[in-house]
């Protein structure tokens, strides 16, 4: 079943990011049957091009991922691979450093090794994909550009669906930021303003948004609006823009949310925000947890909802690091509180939705 099949029920799933090939197969299976206790049948994964083609064009390391995807299947769950992420012999010469997060300096190359990858696994039954990661802050390297990314989707859409008729395509996940020149972020309203005048809306399925909404619940209402008001109700919203566009219907994916458990600073919880809090406590990412499924239900806008992450990259040595704390589960494996929270959501919302 492709996702315009799938009616108007809301997709559940787990984000792995970049974790999932580099784990033995016992962590792996681990990890996936995590995600069928949690009640997901969607998993996000990176495909990323620098890990299949590190060295050159010609030469392609797909087992990896091949692997991923089988033990993926046999658990019943669906794929979601983000394409992204430029080997060295690929970027553009004003890369900084060693960045796969630059752009291709030929999109060409990017929207071929796109067909590749769709002709390689639309008969293993992959068909949805998202198309870059957080296009609108340096993960394109070294600064957004709009016409440069609007480019890159016109040709690897095409590309990918003359290898998958059947390709449903998502717009890369756009950062829930405010513009700050500054930093290299341009906020996801006006990124994804800039890249419908050029046409990007009407060359995808869906639209991919990540709205982290922490030290707020993803339900509250704010008199600035959080990233989850900022879908369709609250002044400046990703549908008006849509709208402006020709496509008030295409619909929201939030292929990334949740809330990091630590990282410098202070830790809000359901009753203090202190200033400066960058993170929450594990009882308050398990309080985040439980709204995030019925918030996003919610919104009729809204295709599906994944949790990022899974597990914790880091211990509290790296707690200067917030970016590894996301997971359900702590670096050692222990599940946090979010673990259970989120898997009671999800089988709320299937007893109701049955």
């Amino acid at each position: 079943m492709t996702p315009a099949q799938d009616g108007n029920r809301l997709r559940l799933g787990l984000a792995y990011g970049d974790t999932l090939t580099w784990k033995s197969d016992h962590a792996l299976a681990s990890a996936l049957d995590d995600a069928t206790a949690l009640g997901t049948k969607w998993i996000r994964v990176d495909l990323s091009w620098n890990n299949i083609q590190p060295d050159n064009p010609k030469n392609f390391n797909w087992q990896r991922f091949d692997r991923v995807l089988k033990a993926a299947q046999q658990r019943g769950l669906e794929v979601l691979p983000t394409i992204s992420y430029t080997p060295k012999w690929a970027r553009k010469s004003n890369c900084p450093g060693d960045d796969p997060s630059c752009a291709p300096a030929k999109p060409e190359d990017f929207a071929n090794f796109a067909k590749d990858a769709a002709k390689r696994y639309a008969p293993m039954g992959v068909h949805t994909w998202e198309i870059w990661n957080e296009p609108n802050i340096p993960f394109w390297a070294p600064k957004p550009d709009a016409a440069a990314y609007t480019n890159l989707l016109k040709l690897t859409t095409k590309a990918m669906r003359a290898a998958d008729p059947k390709a449903y395509l998502l717009m890369g996940g756009l950062a829930a930021v405010g513009t700050d020149p500054a930093k290299g972020f341009v906020s996801h309203t006006e990124f994804l303003d800039q890249v419908s005048k050029l046409g990007a809306n009407k060359l995808v399925d869906a639209i991919a948004y990540h709205p982290y909404t922490y030290p707020h619940l993803p339900s509250a209402k704010t008199d600035f609006g959080t990233a989850f008001e900022q879908i369709s109700s609250s002044k400046d919203n990703l549908v008006a823009v849509l709208d402006k566009y020709g496509t008030p219907d295409l619909p929201i994916w939030l292929t990334e949310t949740g809330a990091a458990t630590n990282g410098p600073g202070a830790a809000a919880d359901a009753n203090t925000i202190p200033d400066g809090a960058t993170h929450v406590t594990e009882d308050f990412q398990a309080a985040i947890a439980a709204d995030t499924v019925p918030a996003a239900a919610a919104n009729k806008h809204v295709g599906a909802v994944f949790w990022f992450a899974h597990q914790d990259t880091g211990t509290a040595k790296d707690k200067q690091r917030r970016s590894m704390f996301y997971g359900l589960r702590r670096y050692d494996g222990t599940a946090k509180p979010a673990f259970n929270a989120l898997r009671d959501a999800i089988a709320a919302y299937q007893r109701k939705t049955q």
